[in-house]
């Protein structure tokens, strides 16, 4: 069953390809939005939506009564390559941070849509992680690691939070190095990654939601930070 918003995140990422390959130029209108959608395939309302997603990412501007205007394209390039530098020297501490406040929020989120199939995926994934533990392969532990968080990522349905929450994933790939120092903390990073996916399975965003939390504050542990973190927030 396709959703509406997965509908509107299909069409966010052509449209975005679009941009990118010059098919519209700064300064250009797009298409009236009868048309844009027939070219597209979709409603009228979906592609609404989709432009609102493009005006908060900052891509295009709706001017009323006129259409759609596509904003400096260098521009937006130069905003992407500022969010690569500020990831790359993002220290451990900074990245925890991010995911502290993000990650647990996803699976929350994540626990009350979930498919039977994605869960399988997600399953899947930690399998992988659990022939590199027998295996004695940390290389492939930690990208299996990190495979399973990024898909995690991939399962939101909000398309504005899935442009926000790739700076997660770079910054989770920012800490791979540590994770591949640390391979006999492998064991501990599965056994809690199954936890929110039980969790998740269940349905029980709480409890998925508080799993995570737990495992990246143990992540810390590992790597020697104790992450500053608001009380309210530390009980799970």
């Amino acid at each position: 069953m396709i959703t509406s918003s997965t509908v509107v995140n299909s069409v966010v990422e052509k449209l975005r390809a679009a941009l990118a390959r010059g098919q519209w130029r700064s300064g250009d209108m797009l298409p009236g939005q009868r048309e844009l959608a027939e070219q597209l395939g979709i409603s009228r309302p979906s592609l609404r939506e989709a432009v609102t997603v493009l005006e908060t990412l900052g891509l295009v501007r709706s001017m009323p009564g006129k259409g759609v205007v596509v904003l400096d394209a260098s521009a937006m390039d130069l905003d992407d390559s500022r969010q690569d530098s500020a990831v790359a020297g993002a220290s451990l501490e900074d990245v925890l941070q991010l995911r502290y406040t993000l990650e647990p929020f996803i699976v929350g989120l994540v626990a009350q849509s979930i498919s039977s199939k994605e869960v399988g995926q997600l399953r899947l994934t930690l399998m992988d992680m659990r022939e590199a533990l027998e295996a004695n392969d940390s290389e492939a532990g930690v990208n299996a690691y990190i495979a399973f968080h990024e898909e995690l990522f991939t399962l939101t349905s909000n398309p504005i939070f899935q442009s926000v929450v790739q700076q997660t994933s770079n910054a989770l790939k920012q800490s791979a190095e540590v994770l591949r120092n640390s391979p006999e903390h492998l064991a501990e990073r599965l056994e809690e990654n199954e936890a929110v996916v039980r969790a998740i399975r269940s349905k029980n965003s709480a409890q998925a939601s508080a799993e995570m939390r737990k495992h990246i504050l143990r992540e810390g542990q590992r790597m020697g930070i104790e992450l500053n973190i608001p009380e309210d927030n530390l009980s799970v």
